[in-house]
């Protein structure tokens, strides 16, 4: 990684630390604190060692200095206490700030463009990435102010009781930056090249286990155990370089602190053997200045070597910081909603679309041009092979994908809806039924959680919940799993409608509602959905064109046009594509 994007990277970790000011502020406050502790601790103890070992004094006249030093032992320990809950509260804040900017930027972008993804991968970036920035925040960034306040006040103190001393630590002191700096930029790149390792990784593994049953069909398992084994091996080798570089880090400030501490000592040495007369004024060397030098100047160096230690955390930031970056100025289109307006739906929902393009999020036409119009309360069915263009018209209904042309609600362009708004008039139900709540009534009243019993026992027995309820455990608080890993796929559909029926909007849209449900439950869905779609405006997709039997109209699909129109009757008749589709269908059953 350049330097210029290293600092790219450095100063937008800064920026998000906007949130966690105040406790930064009293991190570095009581670091300070801490400091100005310490060097009266050990002014303290040379004064005791120089009363009783060069004046002989009685160990009675010193007692409240004996006391003093305890307390001021025990009120370092409260302080260094407190800056560790204080440092925790720090790099937490900042944690949820960026959180809260990542998750808000997948909302933005819609379930489409995060499709594009492995699951894995985003499981990496919002927990394991974001999670290994808290040391930069809660450690690195008040170190480095600290690094630097308190030598300088162990140097005002040292400095007028023997000036040799203290240049010795002044001139001795830069090295450590230096040398820590120059090991630190290799352990920033290769922190870097672990997060994109560990997120390719993390997306690869997630795959294979939701493909688990495909690849026993295929017999590909001991392939992808290989694979998998050789993308560990490659991490760990990517881990072990990292931790190589930490250790190289270390042991370099161990090294250069210990050479400094050692000529600060040899000095002292000799100034007591009388080879050595300079740096204490003309007074001579005193026991006193001589232990007060050495006791401090461990600690002198203890800031920098403590931002030696963290600083594997500001490699850990920049490494992670980057995929966030490159996610956060993501470009290409946007399905962006740039007003607030909104509709009055009193008299239902007409949408009308002109010379409609819908695109990727890279700008790539997906479907178009189209040319449209759905009345308030019409039921219209798309159908057409698969790739014909039917999700992408879906999900640019639902503010997902972009588009160029002209898609109006009432009369107001999509774009200048308020999301919000324009989501509540929406119930939405998808081949694959979404259930995250952990019990099965939650996930019914998901939408609606004030509902009273009589709506949610109206909405079981239209979607025929009531068929299957009673097998369960708990009934309605039945813990359902992850993934509704303990219903069926018929049973989870069932619940989504529910979920649909509770609050009924004006525009309902199905995307094949009863794929990969068995007879029964196709039968039980789409009655209950059918019977909904009477009353508000329903845009069905399907494969079955038997489910397009009382539909108001027909829209058939293909190569993202739209190129026939008319009643199940009309087109039937016809020997266009719907009916080829009608007669491969019946061939099929």
């Amino acid at each position: 990684m350049d330097k210029t994007k290293q600092s790219e990277l450095v100063r937008w970790l800064k920026q998000q630390s906007a949130p966690a000011r105040r406790w930064l502020r009293l991190s570095m406050i009581l670091g300070v604190v801490s400091g100005l502790l310490i060097i009266a601790q050990a002014w303290l103890l040379a004064v005791l060692l120089q009363a009783f070992i060069m004046d002989s004094m009685n160990r009675d006249t010193h007692i409240p200095t004996f006391l003093t030093l305890i307390g001021i032992f025990i009120l370092r320990a409260v302080v260094m206490a407190i800056r560790e809950r204080v440092g925790y509260r720090c790099g937490m804040a900042v944690r949820q700030q960026i959180r809260k900017i990542v998750l808000d930027r997948l909302e933005e972008l819609g379930p489409v463009w995060v499709k594009g993804k492995p699951a894995g991968s985003w499981a990496t970036i919002i927990l394991e990435q974001i999670e290994d920035m808290q040391d930069y925040y809660a450690r690195y960034i008040p170190q480095m102010y600290l690094s630097t306040i308190v030598p300088i006040l162990i140097l005002v103190t040292l400095f007028p009781v023997n000036w040799a001393a203290g240049l010795i630590l002044f001139f001795t002191a830069p090295l450590i930056p230096l040398f820590m700096a120059l090991v630190g930029l290799g352990a920033a790149d290769a922190n870097r090249r672990n997060f994109l390792a560990l997120g390719r990784l993390s997306g690869n593994f997630l795959d294979r286990l939701r493909g688990l049953d495909t690849l026993r069909l295929f017999n590909r398992g001991h392939a992808e155990v290989k694979q998998i084994t050789e993308a560990t091996e490659d991490f760990r080798k990517r881990t072990m370089e990292v931790l190589r570089m930490a250790f190289l880090s270390s042991g370099v400030l161990e090294f250069f602190t210990a050479v400094s501490i050692a000529v600060v000592a040899v000095y002292f040495g000799f100034s007591y053997l009388g080879e050595l007369n300079f740096g204490s004024y003309g007074l001579g060397v005193t026991l006193f200045s001589g232990f007060l030098a050495l006791i401090l100047a461990p600690e002198f160096f203890q800031p920098l070597r403590d931002l030696g230690t963290y600083y594997h955390a500001k490699a850990q930031a920049i490494g992670a910081a980057e995929s966030l970056v490159e996610f956060l100025k993501a470009e290409g289109e946007k399905p962006q909603f740039t007003g607030n307006e909104r509709i009055n739906t009193t008299e239902g929902i007409e949408i009308t679309a002109h010379e409609l393009e819908i695109l990727s999020h890279q700008g790539v036409k997906l479907a178009g041009p189209l040319n449209f119009t759905i009345n308030p309360k019409q039921r219209i069915a798309i159908v057409g092979l698969s790739g014909a263009g039917k999700s992408s018209l879906l999900n640019a209904l639902l503010g997902f994908l972009p588009y160029r042309g002209s898609l109006k609600v009432n009369g107001v362009e999509l774009t200048q809806l308020s999301p919000e708004a324009w989501r509540q008039c929406l119930s939405w139900v998808g081949q694959n039924p979404n259930l995250p709540e952990q019990t099965l009534l939650d996930n019914i009243r998901l939408s609606k959680p004030n509902a009273s019993d009589e709506q949610i026992n109206l909405a079981i027995e239209k979607a025929y919940v009531s068929d299957f309820i009673n097998e369960l455990p708990d009934g309605l608080n039945t813990i359902i799993g992850d993934s509704a890993a303990r219903l069926s796929v018929g049973q989870a559909q069932r619940i989504a409608v529910a979920r649909a029926l509770l609050s009924p909007c004006q525009f309902l849209l199905l995307d094949e509602p009863a794929a990969s449900l068995d007879s029964h439950s196709e039968q039980r869905v789409m009655h209950a959905l059918n019977n909904a779609s009477l009353n508000q405006t329903t845009l069905l997709i399907t494969h079955l064109l038997e489910e397009t039997l009382g539909y108001d109209q027909i829209w058939v699909m293909e190569k993202g046009q739209i190129i026939e129109t008319g009643t199940y009757a009309s087109l039937s008749q016809q020997n266009g594509t719907f009916a080829r589709l009608l007669a491969h269908r019946k061939e099929e059953l």
